[in-house]
């Protein structure tokens, strides 16, 4: 597991990581109490049960689909709304279909897990796509109409706006918010997208495509203020990858990667013309419109935090800064140069009347691995420390 738990009515709820291994993902719920299972409910159906016929054979049973990020909890409609990972191995037609619950978000209720919902951000993925992300609950204005929202900024590149109700999920709006070359269209009413056959993963086949496989947006959560009514996104614009996929079915081993692919031939590429790759995005839900961009030379790895003060904050890059944000305009109001990358979500408290902000500055995993690839892209050498230190900063006067 790679989460914190999601606490609700009694019940700590949390899902499980290892997809890319062949695993079964699942969501559980244990009593808080006594921590006995209270329901578990897996990510990919199995025999007898909704959805089971967009799996092949026996591929459900290695099908992948983690769900290793924490959901979020509805109250009033007392549902938990989890995202769901990709699925294995990575290459299409190793698993036809379209492969339900993967790359989705779903709808559980609280009391029992049962399934009152979803919606698949993309069908048959083949890009490692995953979304993970948990969609932010936020009422939405549009078109004369309260809309109880979901917003997810995917990693495919796609701003998605759905609708939660007590026994639906239900599609409003998606368009692009980074550089993206496989979906030629969106169903208008099923927000269904249909693809470019060039950029899809078959077996024997190599295939590059936009954004790369660490998305448009990765795991890092993005933020929103009720204040602006803004949207704030840490995305990666510019980036697109190859993949090439094995000639045939792997074998399955437990506890070994799952893939498909000839990992060696797997490459990341810098779209043509690009003068850079990391951006910080604001974008008005209420129109639909990005209001505006802070763009980085290289990644943007930085979570986002808004506060009331009308503030953003985020960090991310490999200048090893924490920047503090005018949240309408994007102008940079502070910086502080910390030890190493910040990665982690800042977080933040009060204490006597003095308002803190805390994050941690440490760098590794992704964040690292994507400098690696971009390093190798450019032909150049970049190090940014390890570090891990936890930095608290006060709000005086």
């Amino acid at each position: 597991m790679t989460l914190a738990p999601l606490v609700a009515k009694g019940k700590v709820v949390v899902g499980t990581s290892g997809g890319e291994l062949g695993i079964r993902g699942f969501i559980a719920a244990y009593d808080a109490q006594t921590g006995k299972e209270a329901w578990k409910t897996y990510t990919i159906p199995g025999p007898g049960e909704p959805g089971h016929d967009t799996w092949p054979g026996e591929t459900w049973k290695t099908g992948g689909v983690s769900a290793w990020s924490t959901g979020n909890y509805d109250p009033q409609l007392n549902l938990i709304y989890w995202g769901t990972g990709n699925a294995a191995p990575w290459t299409a037609d190793m698993h036809t279909g379209d492969n339900l619950y993967a790359t989705s978000v779903l709808a559980l209720d609280a009391e029992t897990g049962k399934i009152k919902g979803y919606h698949q951000y993309h069908w048959n993925d083949t890009w490692d796509w995953d979304e993970i992300s948990a969609p932010l609950l936020i009422d939405v204005q549009r078109d004369g109409r309260t809309i109880k929202g979901l917003v997810h900024p995917a990693r495919n590149g796609y701003l998605w706006l759905l609708e939660r109700t007590a026994d639906a999920i239900k599609f409003v709006d998606a368009k692009p918010f980074v550089k993206q070359n496989v979906f030629t269209g969106i169903d208008p009413k099923t927000g269904r997208p249909s693809y470019d056959p060039e950029h899809r993963l078959l077996m024997g086949k190599t295939v590059n495509f936009c954004p790369s496989l660490w998305g448009g947006k990765n795991w890092p959560p993005a933020a929103y203020s009720p204040q602006t009514g803004l949207l704030y996104i840490p995305a990666h614009e510019n980036l697109c990858s190859t993949l090439q996929a094995e000639e045939k079915y792997p074998q399955y081993e437990p506890g070994k990667l799952f893939l498909g692919l000839n990992r060696q031939a797997s490459k990341m590429n810098v779209a043509e013309g690009a003068d850079h790759i990391g951006e910080l995005q604001a974008w008005d839900l209420k129109t639909g419109q990005k209001v505006w961009t802070y763009k980085y030379k290289y990644q943007n790895w930085g979570p986002v935090l808004t506060t009331a003060g009308g503030l953003v904050f985020s960090g991310g890059s490999n200048d090893r800064y924490f920047r503090a944000f005018d949240a309408k305009s994007g102008e940079v109001l502070w910086e502080f140069r910390t030890n190493s990358g910040v990665t982690a979500v800042p977080s933040t408290y009060a204490v006597d009347g003095v308002q803190y902000i805390a994050v941690q500055s440490g760098w590794g995993v992704d964040a690292q691995r994507m400098q690696g690839r971009l390093d190798t892209f450019y032909g150049t050498t970049t190090w940014v420390p390890q570090g891990g230190v936890l930095w608290v900063f006060a709000l005086r006067e």
